[in-house]
């Protein structure tokens, strides 16, 4: 099998990274060779090009899997065959092989295993061998390997959404804490979250942090600021501003109203039936 090397450098070092993982490359084929449906007829088919992997093998997902939720649901097709490769010490985690998978994918900056053309008769899995964005792998090395240890496979699907740019996933949000806890993510808002200064400092990125903190923050107050204009005659209550922005708390809306007023955008009434007008 032909394995070409990849080259990055950071700062003064230059790296070289496999374009086939070989424990990834292991992992596929110990998990077709697990899963696939023996009452078929037909082989496991493994597929080499210069830049991919193409790994197909007979039977549809197992009942109850689908791409969605592969990584987080496990349903043996052959229990007595994942046994035996696992005290022949063939598979590093049991029923995590494809958590494995992922987890590498991402820390070598691949793009993500794809099952484009699984149906009901086969299971098509592609591995994508190619480095897509090299700044990415200093984004893990930034992390670091005490910290990369203690994440799960969740943790390394949210570093790769919001480096990307991309929503993270509803069932992903409740590791969010965590890692803004360790220092990987930073909470600017009450349901949005970032990639940390420092991580985007090691890429010479600074500025894209800058720029999703203030693209989300001036976002919210042009909304406000609209509402506002829309009601010029009648006057705006605050209650009406929290409907606006929902996400937000009364602290976070009120933070926003006081950058709006030092910018002279608006006056405000006084009372408990205060009303805000745009000048």
């Amino acid at each position: 099998m032909r394995n070409d090397k990849q080259h990055y450098q950071d700062g003064f070092f230059i790296y070289d990274i496999s374009t086939f993982n070989e424990r990834v490359v292991r992992e596929l084929i110990l998990n077709a060779v697990s899963h696939r449906m023996y009452q078929m007829s037909g082989s496991i088919f493994i597929r080499q090009y210069r830049d991919r992997l193409v790994v197909e093998s007979p039977g549809g997902f197992p009942n109850g899997i689908t791409v969605d939720n592969i990584l987080n649901r496990q349903s043996p097709r052959n229990r007595r065959i994942a046994e035996i490769l696992s005290l022949c010490g063939l598979v590093e985690r049991s029923g995590q092989g494809m958590n494995l998978i992922y987890e590498l994918s991402i820390m070598e900056a691949k793009d993500l295993p794809d099952f484009t053309g699984t149906d009901n008769n086969f299971v098509s899995l592609t591995l994508n061998g190619l480095i897509i964005d090299k700044k990415m792998l200093s984004i893990i090395k930034k992390i670091g390997e005490e910290r990369l240890e203690s994440f799960s496979t969740s943790d390394f699907l949210i570093v790769n959404a919001l480096y990307h740019e991309n929503p993270v996933l509803e069932y992903l949000r409740p590791r969010l804490k965590r890692l803004a806890d360790i220092g990987v993510v930073e909470h600017i808002g009450r349901n949005k979250y970032v990639l940390a200064r420092q991580l985007y400092a090691a890429v010479g990125k600074t500025g894209i942090h800058t720029w999703i903190v203030g693209l989300d923050r001036d976002t919210n107050k042009e909304l406000i600021l609209t509402h506002i204009q829309k009601n010029k005659n009648r006057g705006t209550q605050f209650k009406e501003l929290k409907q606006v922005l929902p996400s937000l708390s009364r602290g976070e809306i009120q933070v926003l109203m006081r950058e709006l007023k030092d910018q002279g955008k608006y006056v405000e009434g006084k009372g408990a039936g205060a009303r805000w007008f745009a000048e």
